[in-house]
């Protein structure tokens, strides 16, 4: 009944989830591992930050900012070089990755920051205090007592990245998005329009209420 009603077949709706899936999946995971890092150099190397130094976090601070004033549509075209190196292609769902990861670890690492940022100076000075390394502070005071927020971060980084993963249709990244502006918009399907848009809000609220659950199972337990 819905390929009667979108005038795409059900093969080609559930190719394009699966392809969302795959590109919001492994660019979040690469995302995460890059931006978890960077938001820690951003908290520990700040002006009255444990490890405070302020040539690495003008440098990190700068690289952060000068990637995410970078328009997404730009940030495809304009990495298409190294993307070619890293996948061997420019286009395809493979291929969107790289820009997604580029995208979303500089985002990330701004989320992660304010979360850590949260964190009661008292905490690390007594861990400090305590003869705690900057490890040591890092894995059993600085993330543990961030969790929840980290989570709520994580999951706010993931809803913004589910909408670039739209615009990877300009590199035939394939997903809900090119579908909607592929089969939807330039053929002037308005019931595809309308379904894909449905799609995408469930997926929304799938994503923030699972994000919902875990920061306050986290801080249940905390």
């Amino acid at each position: 009944m819905i390929e009667n009603l979108v005038n795409v077949s059900s093969d080609k709706l559930i190719e394009s989830a699966v392809q969302t899936f795959y590109m919001l999946g492994w660019s979040l995971f690469f995302g995460t591992l890059i931006g978890i890092p960077l938001g820690l150099i951003l908290v520990l190397t700040r002006k009255g930050g444990l490890r405070s130094n302020q040539i690495v976090y003008f440098l990190t601070n700068g690289i952060v900012n000068m990637v995410r004033s970078v328009p997404f549509v730009i940030l495809l075209v304009f990495i298409a070089p190294l993307t070619k190196i890293i996948t061997g292609t420019r286009i395809g769902t493979k291929a969107a990755i790289v820009p997604l990861v580029f995208y979303v670890a500089p985002y990330l690492a701004r989320l992660i920051e304010s979360s850590l940022l949260e964190v009661k100076p008292g905490i690390l000075e007594a861990a400090s205090a305590m003869g705690a390394n900057t490890f040591q502070i890092i894995r059993y005071f600085l993330l543990p007592e961030a969790k929840a927020s980290l989570v709520l971060a994580i999951t706010t980084g993931t809803i913004g990245l589910l909408g670039a993963t739209a615009m990877a249709g300009t590199i035939g990244g394939g997903g809900i998005g090119d579908l909607a502006l592929t089969y939807g918009y330039q053929r002037f399907n308005n019931a595809l329009m309308l379904v894909t848009v449905i799609i995408l809000i469930i997926f929304v609220q799938f994503i923030q209420t699972l994000g919902n659950y875990i920061a306050k199972k986290l801080r249940t337990h905390a």
